[in-house]
């Protein structure tokens, strides 16, 4: 072979398609008898109910240049995008809605707050593809866009609680931006917090926060789909302990971890560096309940019905408060909780009459508590008689994630920790952080930039790595910069 890529996740995947679009023979071996990753939809309560069991809403899959190249409607992708991108109910009974349109952020802001969040956000908004453009790969120096990275900076260094108790007035406001960068998993007055405050949200503005018609597997099936089109190979239930099990190739590329890649690939990188790569930090782990339910969410703000995704925390300060917790040993005892109601939107996620709920928080590394009944008391606190819907719940640990998918030591489904020195330097500090010193050896996971989430740019730039090192061959392009109205239309 060319090239062997280890895991079928989004990035192995996005990393296998973007070397058979370059012309090179292909295959891609996953230990589970499925594709997918941290991609996967199961039926994990019964029968005709589709969960997504880990990553559900899609913000950076539809902004990611790599996928924007990619026909994947015509392999069965179709997207949905609810009204509004993502909704935060208030202990009030409100809901702060993050609308596509700027031009609605007074509808549940206010005026005063709205206007805030325009000066903050429509600057970058204006040049946004050209942002995500930069975001979406590593460091480079200089950038194609000081100045815009510049704005954009003086903003994202900052802690999220800063920026939002300086920014605005209102609980509306602060609780949302204070929820949309607690997908960081880090303490909310960490440097550096704000940058995914901004990001996630900008995401919501550019392109809205979209899911898959039936289920986030059907975005990796369309990914094999194309992968095989272009002549590639995928090999399913196969575990990989050493890269002498695998066919003789000029690259391997790995979608795992620093540390399994270390252990895999063993006396073919040097002992030096394979202790830097087993030094590489894991951040806080997730506890998930799937749940099927009879009736839709009974949220008290029934604006919260007309997003996809619901962050269910209350005010700034109890989110903050929530995301403290993570940096001891014990959990929130009111956790900040990721909703999706995907149901409302997909009729094909449950049977005819019934909804599915998919539910997570964030807790310490490997931890073993038993969030169930703490998560079921905030969603009852914000939706009243949401436990009378329950028929079946699917329950996920940290442990239980880590037995799922090795990728995810102690829960941790982000790729690693995000704290400033991670976030430039991941794995390791180094100018090509997808190439090792054994040229013909790669790291394509969200272990490398631009980190979590389905978007597939660690696998493409790592590919784009090994077409230059090893086969003196161009990357396929990305997606040029464009107005904001080439980005995925809105709908459906």
């Amino acid at each position: 072979m060319d090239a062997v890529v280890i895991g079928a996740g989004p990035n192995g995947l996005a990393a296998a398609v973007a070397l058979a679009g370059a012309g090179l023979s292909v295959r891609v071996v996953e230990a589970r008898d499925t594709i997918g990753g941290g991609a996967r939809t199961a039926e994990l309560t019964g029968p005709g109910f589709r969960h997504d069991v880990c990553s559900a809403i899609h913000p950076t899959a539809v902004i990611s240049p790599f996928f924007r190249t990619l026909p994947l409607a015509e392999h069965g992708v179709a997207w949905i995008y609810p009204e509004a991108a993502l909704a935060h109910p208030l202990p009030d009974g409100r809901a702060a809605l993050l609308h596509p349109d700027l031009d609605r952020m007074a509808e549940t802001l206010g005026e005063e707050d709205a206007a805030s969040w325009r000066g903050l956000f429509a600057p970058l908004l204006a040049h946004g593809d050209a942002l995500f453009a930069e975001l979406l790969r590593p460091l480079r120096i200089p950038p194609r866009h000081p100045l815009l990275l510049a704005r954009f900076g003086l903003s994202a260094v900052r802690s999220a609680a800063g920026l939002a108790r300086d920014t605005f007035r209102g609980d509306a406001a602060r609780g949302l931006f204070g929820g949309c960068a607690a997908h960081a998993f880090l303490p909310l007055e960490a440097l550096f917090s704000a940058s995914f405050g901004l990001v996630l949200a900008l995401a919501a503005h550019a392109a809205g926060w979209p899911m898959v018609r039936t289920g986030s597997q059907a975005l990796m099936d369309a990914l094999a789909a194309l992968l095989r089109a272009r002549g590639g190979e995928i090999e399913t239930g196969r575990a990989v302990a050493s890269l002498d099990e695998l066919p003789a190739a000029r690259a391997y590329l790995f979608d795992t971890t620093p540390a399994a890649m270390a252990r895999i690939a063993g006396d073919r990188l040097p002992p030096g560096y394979r202790r830097r790569l087993e030094r590489f930090r894991h951040g806080p782990g997730v506890f998930k309940v799937d749940y099927a339910l009879d009736g839709p969410i009974p949220w008290k703000a029934t604006a919260a019905a007309r997003a996809a995704t619901v962050h269910v925390g209350g005010t700034l300060d109890e989110v903050a408060a929530s995301e403290r917790a993570l940096a001891g040993d014990a959990p929130a005892e009111r956790p900040f909780c990721l909703v999706a109601q995907q149901s409302l939107f997909d009729g094909t996620r449950a049977p005819a009459g019934k909804h599915t709920a998919w539910v997570y928080c964030h807790v310490p590394p490997g931890c073993t508590v038993d969030m169930t009944a703490r998560i079921e008391a905030q969603l009852e606190r914000f939706a009243p008689g949401f436990r009378d819907l329950v028929r079946a719940r699917a329950v996920h640990t940290p442990a239980a994630f880590q037995r799922y998918n090795e990728n995810y030591v102690g829960g941790d489904i982000a790729g690693g920790a995000n704290d400033w020195i991670q976030i430039f330097a991941r794995p390791v500090a180094s100018l090509d952080p997808y190439a090792t010193p054994n040229p013909a050896i790669y790291l394509c996971s969200s272990s490398t930039p631009p980190g979590g989430g389905v978007h597939g740019m660690c696998g493409y730039h790592a590919a784009a790595a090994a077409l230059r090192r090893v086969f003196q061959r161009p990357a396929p392009a990305l997606a040029a910069p464009a107005p904001q109205a080439a980005l995925p239309p809105r709908g459906g």
